[in-house]
């Protein structure tokens, strides 16, 4: 592969279904509402990383994924990562300049977004949560951003993906 050819692509993917399959690990119902929102950090930080790679159409394609594994009906996580995805490409340039800890709060509050898309549209469907316990996976997985980031820049060094 020469230096200006992208590679990489497949551990990109090799990300997102790590994603998908730690999203769909059961958990006693006691700590479900503690389950990071893994598919949305990791398409944040691809899209931060690499936004002319990784963008609206990663997007689409795990929120479909993400809707035939759930049993859900097809668009709810669509629009929902559609929506991180766009904000994610807006604020990227910035996001890559915030020290870790400005990034996790901002990650907080997009998979706080994502969490309320997702639970209005359930509520369009009748199923929505009557607590806010359902935003309690955006304040995990803003703990856990800054050792995904470190994870994540490390394999994307390693492997040189650009």
């Amino acid at each position: 592969m020469s230096q200006n050819e992208p590679g990489g692509g497949a551990i990109i993917f090799g990300t997102f279904l790590l994603g998908l399959m730690l999203s769909q690990v059961p958990l006693p119902t006691s700590v479900e509402w503690f389950r990071p929102e893994w598919v949305v950090i990791i398409l944040i930080y691809w899209v931060m990383a690499l936004p002319e790679r990784v963008g609206l159409g990663s997007a689409v394609l795990l929120g479909l994924a993400l809707d035939i594994i759930k049993g859900i009906p097809l668009g709810l996580n669509v629009i929902a990562l559609l929506v991180v995805a766009y904000l994610t490409l807006m604020l990227h340039r910035r996001l890559r300049m915030f020290p870790l800890w400005q990034q996790a709060f901002v990650v907080m509050i997009l998979v706080g977004i994502n969490q309320l898309l997702f639970n209005w549209f359930h509520g369009l469907i009748g199923t929505r949560s009557d607590s806010l316990i359902f935003l309690l996976p955006a304040l995990i997985s803003a703990i856990l951003w800054p050792w995904m980031f470190v994870v994540l820049r490390g394999l994307r060094r390693t492997f040189r993906v650009s």
